[in-house]
């Protein structure tokens, strides 16, 4: 497929779903939010894209007639999967969309970061501080879905799939894996709409609930096929997997794992993120996510890491885009995340972020900083909410000089860019197994397992630093005294919140033992946002500081939970939608807003964030 060819299915968008795209900016903080023209994808067909009859009879001649005719259609669904991660114009992850999909947004929310700056020359938008109501930005998180279905709806709906059932069941559960990701974020979307290739309005809002039950149904018939794969013919399940799962899904690293196990890793990864969905319903629906979670592990879960699924960057050939954004002065470390890695001694504060890259100046009245902090002296975070500063130079912005990745270490390690990964599987079995559920063996044994892989870099490097402390660190049995000092004097200093141990302690009640288990999820997955903004609305964990500046957002912000059983922040709970399309707004007049179930703001709650302790 040409290369024109390729990027306009991946930056076909329907207008009536609000979201912004991401795909049309070439330089760094380039246009956000250019006038476009929207191209309508054609409609193949609208088909049965939840029914795969995985028991049909397939001839050589059935599969290579469907074969040739889908090829094209391939190459297109293989540009939405790279959009999921940040993928552009029909190629891999890339520093522009990954940053308007994660580091504008979630990746703030959750405190990973913060941007640095305000202004965005090169666009019609700002982003006065991390809880900004910026419209340039709001549906950026929304384009790695709206890429996908835009790209993978067609061939789902399209007849000649269902002589290749099990591809359908591949495309099937990414669709439906991007589509959890959205729900969980903007809540109610026309998700059975989007799976049948319905390319015009009206659209009819699906309620969350109503997606996870769709979604799981879609898992369990996903598995059904994978594991029939094994009974098919030699000559077709050589065919399928060197011409398609090996080059059209390049999702597991090593691909001679087709050859031993068949489509088992697919099951897996199936069944964690159905684990993953019943997590989250922990407080919503107990009694389903218990049976979720249970027949998950019980039919196979990711537990090898040679099963984790991502996208490769040692194998696919790029750099994971925060290096890229990083070195642009577009993300900084978050001063939350920063004191839990120094109250707890985590490993990547002392090699995977870099000290202060220059001498700041306070110039602020607040906190205990000295008039100048040395270049090369201290690691250090943006507090999240602070009013950043203008440009992206360390002569004008004192923020630029704050702690960055250590890019060099990033770029020789090849850090893959995760979908499912094995650390969260097993941080969701402690946290099953702490609920009482049969997770196949302890909280203890699991949360310690996900600390030993929780590290960032590629798993065949040699030299991983976070091996050689990982012994150390498992031993902590007191988070250290540590408090933020903000630079600039214009926060004020701030104790850390972080008082729990590393080490596992029986001792300690469900709760805390809870946010031992989350927390150290959080550092695991760092730095995919969107899982930790999930636990952190529905569980109030890890504790990070408070937001300063809530009011920069719509007005909705409170301070959240129960301060009894969670850190009780002023949190985002939803991204809003936002859209000047008519149709649109009838679409969510009629069905997006009672599906919701309440306003369309950033303080409504989506279903599974329940207002209630955790045990």
């Amino acid at each position: 497929m040409k290369t024109s060819k390729i990027f306009l299915m991946s930056a076909m968008v329907l207008s009536a779903f609000g979201l912004q795209s991401c795909l049309d900016y070439d330089t760094p903080s380039d246009e956000f939010q250019k006038e476009t023209t929207i191209v309508t994808p054609p409609t193949i067909s609208t088909g049965k894209a939840d029914s795969i009859n995985y028991n049909v009879e397939i001839t050589e001649k059935m599969y290579q007639n469907a074969y040739k005719r889908l090829r094209s259609q391939l190459g297109t669904a293989l540009t939405g999967i790279y959009s999921i991660r940040g993928g552009k114009e029909g190629g891999k992850p890339e520093a522009h969309a990954y940053q308007f999909q994660f580091c504008l947004g979630p990746d703030n929310y959750v405190q990973y970061s913060c941007v640095p700056h305000s202004d965005f020359p090169y666009s019609n938008a700002e982003l006065k501080s991390t809880y900004h109501l910026s419209k340039g930005f709001n549906g950026g998180p929304g384009g790695g879905f709206s890429s996908c279905k835009t790209c993978i709806a067609p061939i789902l709906n399209n007849g000649d799939l269902d002589s290749i059932p099990e591809l359908k069941a591949a495309y099937l559960l990414l669709y439906n894996y991007a589509a959890i990701e959205n729900a969980d974020m903007f809540g109610p979307m026309p998700y059975n709409d989007f799976k049948k290739n319905r390319d015009e309005s009206p659209f009819t809002y699906d309620d969350v609930r109503t997606i996870y039950y769709s979604a799981k149904a879609n898992i369990d018939s996903c598995v059904a096929a994978f594991k029939h794969f094994q009974k098919r013919p030699e000559w077709y399940k050589n065919k399928v997997v060197k011409n398609i799962f090996i080059n059209r899904l390049p999702l597991l690293k090593n691909a001679d794992l087709y050859e031993a196990e068949g489509l088992q890793p697919w099951i897996e990864f199936a069944n964690s993120l159905k684990l993953r969905m019943a997590i989250h319903l922990a407080k919503v629906e107990p009694q389903t996510a218990k049976e979720w979670a249970e027949a998950a592990v019980r039919d196979g879960v990711i537990s090898q890491t040679s099963h984790e699924f991502a996208l490769y960057a040692s194998v696919l050939g790029f750099d994971h885009p925060i290096v890229q954004i990083s070195e642009w002065g577009d993300s900084r470390l978050g001063a939350s995340f920063c004191s839990m890695l120094e109250s707890l001694d985590h490993p990547y504060v002392k090699y995977l972020f870099k000290k202060n890259t220059e001498a700041i100046e306070k110039t602020g009245n607040k906190g205990s900083a000295p008039k100048t902090t040395p270049a090369e002296s201290v690691i250090v975070g943006m507090r999240d909410g602070t009013v950043p500063g203008i440009g992206q130079s360390a002569g004008t912005n004192s923020y630029i000089s704050f702690s960055k990745l250590d890019n060099q270490y990033m770029n020789s390690h090849f850090p893959p860019c995760y979908f499912m990964k094995l650390s969260e599987v097993c941080f969701l079995r402690a946290e099953g197994a702490l609920r009482g559920w049969n997770m196949g063996g302890s909280a203890q044994q699991f949360y310690e397992e996900g600390i030993r892989y929780a590290f960032l870099e590629d798993r065949d490097m040699e030299d991983i630093k976070y091996k050689d402390m990982l012994e150390d660190y498992m031993n902590v049995t007191k988070a250290k005294d540590y408090t933020y000092v903000d630079p600039t004097g214009e926060t004020p200093d701030m104790p850390s919140v972080t008082k729990i141990p590393v080490k596992w302690d029986n001792s300690l009640d469900n709760e805390k033992k809870l946010e031992m288990i989350i927390t150290q999820k959080y550092i695991a997955s760092y730095p995919y946002s969107y899982e930790s903004w999930v636990d952190l609305r529905r569980t109030g964990y890890p504790r990070l500081f408070p937001v300063l500046n809530p009011d920069d957002g719509d007005g909705s912000l409170n301070m959240g939970d129960n301060a009894d059983y969670c850190s009780g922040m002023n949190i985002i709970r939803r991204l809003p939608w936002f859209t000047d399309d008519p149709q649109t707004k009838e679409d969510l007049a009629n069905t997006g807003l009672p599906a919701l179930g309440g306003p369309d703001q950033q303080g409504t709650r989506l279903w599974w964030d329940v207002d209630a302790p955790n045990f």
